[in-house]
């Protein structure tokens, strides 16, 4: 664990400022990150400022979370499950950094190819590596929130990328439309409040994107589809909590 931990608290922090570093440039460049988005619009373009409204606070989470892994001792409770998503983690944000060079360059098949990569890595370790929460644990609520977070975002960054990369200035089909629908009602069923606000907060930025670039009725069902997104997780885990309580002896401030 000490060889690992250490390995963690330079490997996690360093790809965060190379992410910081492509997202400024991304932003500041001409063309901007936003230029090539409104010039590439497809059935599953949301509305940009839902995903840098998105990024802004889950950066702050990351940087909490980021100084706990600094912190840490190899005997602190739920260090393991830090340790563990460091990698993940620095995949994310290297992938991301990288879809930024080629987004900007409106290489958008081979960003696109990053964003697959991250977004299957995440969603892999949330479904089969991350322990359950234990909400006495900070160390646990933020590895649970910095990982589902990004895994949320990934499924949007995945829809989109993927339609703007293959189908500009097309139509959804109503096997998209019934696929979305499906495929978000069984993500939902089976995921936490975070993990599932997110989805829900995915659909959203879909149907107000979706609505400013005229594609009405796909918005109105976009917005549906988030209204039984939001009530399938609120059922699923009022009925079933998802989260542990531990012993809190061992409690850390942040």
């Amino acid at each position: 664990m000490g060889a690992e931990l250490s390995t963690a608290r330079w490997l996690a922090p360093t790809s965060f400022v190379i992410d910081f570093a492509a997202q400024t440039y991304g932003m500041l460049s001409s063309p901007n990150m936003k230029d090539i988005h409104d010039a590439n619009i497809s059935f599953f373009s949301p509305q940009p400022y839902f995903i840098a409204g998105f990024f802004f606070p889950q950066q702050l989470f990351q940087l909490a979370w980021l100084w706990r892994l600094y912190k840490a001792e190899a005997s602190q409770k739920d260090v393991s499950s830090m340790v563990d998503f460091a990698p993940f983690y620095a995949l994310g944000n290297l992938c991301i950094a990288t879809w930024m060079i080629f987004w900007n360059n409106n290489n958008l098949k081979v960003s696109n190819v990053f964003v697959v990569i991250n977004s299957v890595a995440q969603l892999y370790y949330i479904s089969r590596r991350l322990p359950p929460m234990d909400i006495s644990s900070t160390n646990s609520v933020l590895t649970h929130i910095v990982s589902k977070t990004f895994a949320g975002i990934g499924v949007l960054d995945l829809l989109h990328n993927s339609s703007v990369a293959y189908f500009v200035n097309a139509q959804p089909s109503t096997a998209v439309k019934v696929a979305t629908g499906i495929g978000f009602g069984l993500l939902s069923a089976t995921s936490d409040w975070i993990f599932g606000g997110c989805l829900v907060y995915d659909l959203v930025a879909l149907a107000v994107g979706q609505s400013v670039y005229g594609n009405v009725g796909w918005s109105r069902l976009l917005g549906i589809y988030a209204g039984g997104a939001a009530a399938i997780v609120g059922m699923r885990n009022l009925f079933s909590p998802p989260y542990n309580r531990g012993f809190r002896g061992d409690y850390q401030s942040l």
